[in-house]
């Protein structure tokens, strides 16, 4: 065969797969000109859809003692007295247990108390629902306890926060103590509160005694562990 005659042959045959493979590229082609930033990429279609339940690149946005639609996880802003925002707390059903998550900075160096309180209501300047004076986070109420349970500790008790001395703190526990259900308390929420010092869980050995004798430790105690103050409060819906 002659030279000429064999390179029209090959032309021939190579027209149609070039034409088609152009077709090709044109179909799945986004239409985007390349980013001139460096580092950058256009968005690229693969023709699925996007895993379920997550998002099509919308970054969302939370809110105070919010929660993700048909979620399992509560998650609200601690803020100080003064409106400040000094950390978060996040509460997860795991099984059976709630996963408590705690992040904060600012704080003194040292145990603090930290405790679901019943009223969610994080007020500085603030009554106690009982009455007497005012004080920061008062609103909250005390310490939460679920319905049925009476004993000690109370249901709103949790692992004390330790904070570096630095300043920050994290915190990762668990209990089975409340559910979500009781800390979104039909709507109305509760109080999660980091006090000004440790809390002793009304660890008092009996060889030690009040005034006139009597028996340690005594109701204020068992009520608040002697933790101090309300330095920090988030609101759990």
């Amino acid at each position: 065969m002659a030279p000429s005659t064999a390179r029209r042959l090959s032309w021939s045959v190579a027209a149609p797969l070039i034409a088609v493979a152009a077709l090709g590229l044109t179909a799945c082609s986004n239409g985007e000109e390349p980013s001139s930033q460096p580092g950058t990429t256009p968005p690229v279609w693969t023709g699925s859809a996007a895993p379920a339940g997550q998002a099509t690149g919308e970054a969302g946005s939370g809110s105070e003692g919010s929660e993700a639609a048909g979620s399992d996880s509560l998650t609200a802003p601690l803020k100080d007295a003064s409106g400040k925002e000094i950390g978060k707390v996040t509460f997860t059903k795991d099984g059976n247990y709630v996963e408590v998550k705690a992040e904060a900075q600012g704080l003194t160096p040292g145990f603090h108390g930290f405790h679901v309180h019943t009223a969610g209501k994080c007020e500085a300047n603030s009554v106690a629902p009982a009455g007497g004076a005012p004080g920061n986070f008062l609103s909250a109420g005390g310490h939460l306890q679920v319905a049925g349970k009476t004993g000690h500790p109370a249901s709103g008790d949790l692992s004390s926060l330790q904070v570096r001395e630095d300043g920050s703190a994290e915190l990762t526990t668990t209990t089975d103590a409340f559910t979500l259900d009781d800390l979104r308390n039909n709507g109305e929420g509760r109080a999660v509160v980091v006090h000004a010092g440790p809390d002793n869980f009304a660890n008092i050995p009996s060889r030690y005694t009040l005034p006139d004798g009597a028996a340690v430790p005594d109701q204020e105690t068992m009520m608040t562990g002697d933790a101090g103050a309300r330095v920090a409060c988030a609101v759990v819906k």
